[in-house]
């Protein structure tokens, strides 16, 4: 008795161990069946194996082996499927303890009570068939058990690998929404300043009032086309915003001076789409509305360290306040623009030295 039940328990650790590469496959059903069936093969032939040591008949042995595991592999499987409609909780765990034990102390009566009708003639058989059906129950109540357990382990983690994408999905979409509230936030400001600006201009000069409202029409019309795209290469960006200085040059003449310098490298790099006329428009807001002189603007690009750094810089007197703090909606639209793109608040750095307030922005390239 103890030969056999040390054949059972060496049997039992090499075939538990199988369950763990049954649920990689069981996402794919029709892999599931195929290692469902080969591993239920495996542990029939097993259960042969350790019979056979103590009944030497074979045909008797493979029927016993048959029946008793085609019953067992019926309570798995009815375990497993059952676990799709009805999971239990943490305050019911206790519920799979129970099922396992009564569906193993069905499975292993049913079995005994075939396998006697089958042999009833055999007294030899029977006679072992009713000494080990402790040893039987033992063994299918673990086999159960471990299914139940990895059953409720698979599901619960599919459960929560759901919850976990619709919360994804939900949070991606409300990111969405806010970024293109942002991106769209500033153009009636801008819009506003600008008919304002051709409004008076019909009255002292209207050919520079049309040029302005073609400007304006191919500036908006470029803005449209950019709301499908998240992300744009330096060059493009630059080429959009030249319509946008084009218009600002309008209202404010020789006033305004912008000087764009970038390398070769850093125009082929990727921004956020529209994320530099806030800056800009920041830059002129700052640079020109409390003085009659002229201001120059200058917007620097270059690459360190796998990221695109572009900064724009305006004059400002210290003297002014408001000028002084360099905050805005601007740029704190920026700056929450490029935390939800990368989750970064790091990326927009403000400089204050020598009467110049510079914006400096930091785009990573890994993730794009």
């Amino acid at each position: 008795m103890r030969l056999c039940t040390l054949r059972v328990f060496v049997a039992q650790t090499i075939i538990l161990k199988q369950p763990l590469t049954l649920f990689l496959f069981m996402q794919q059903s029709k892999r599931f069946k195929l290692v469902f069936a080969a591993w239920w093969l495996l542990w029939c032939i097993l259960h042969v194996y350790v019979l056979y040591g103590y009944y030497t008949v074979l045909p008797v042995v493979i029927v016993d082996g048959v029946v008793t595991n085609v019953l067992t592999a019926g309570a798995c499987l009815l375990i497993y499927n059952n676990m799709r409609y009805y999971l239990p909780r943490h305050e019911k765990y206790w519920y799979i303890l129970i099922i396992s034990a009564v569906l193993s102390a069905i499975c292993t009566g049913v079995a005994t009570v075939v396998l006697h009708w089958f042999f009833q003639q055999n007294e030899s058989y029977t006679a072992l068939l009713h000494a080990s059906w402790l040893i039987r129950y033992c063994v299918v109540f673990l086999l159960i058990g471990c299914m139940s357990m990895l059953s409720l382990l698979w599901y619960a983690l599919q459960e929560q690998n759901e919850i976990q994408y619709r919360k994804t999905a939900a949070e991606q979409m409300l990111k969405d929404a806010e970024l293109y509230k942002l991106r769209h936030q500033l153009q009636p400001h801008f819009l506003f300043n600008s008919l304002n600006s051709i409004s008076a201009l019909t009255v002292i000069d209207a050919e520079k009032a049309r040029a302005m409202i073609q400007q304006l029409s191919d500036f908006l019309r470029g803005t449209l086309r950019r709301d499908e795209v998240q992300f744009v290469t330096l060059r493009e960006e630059l080429q959009h915003l030249q319509l946008y200085l084009d218009i600002e040059k309008v209202r404010f003449g020789h006033r305004l001076s912008v000087k764009v310098d970038y390398t070769n490298e850093a125009a082929e790099e990727k921004l956020p789409a529209l994320l530099l006329q806030p800056a800009v428009e920041n830059a002129i807001k700052f640079g020109l509305y409390n003085t009659l002189d002229e201001t120059a603007i200058a917007i620097t690009a270059g690459t360190k360290d796998n990221a695109l750094i572009v900064s724009i810089s305006n004059p400002y007197d210290e003297e002014d306040i408001e000028a002084a703090s360099g905050t805005g909606f601007g740029l704190a639209s920026i700056r929450r623009r490029l935390y939800l793109l990368f989750g970064r608040y790091d990326l927009l750095e403000t400089i204050k030295a020598d009467h110049t307030f510079t914006v400096q922005l930091i785009i990573p390239q890994s993730n794009l």
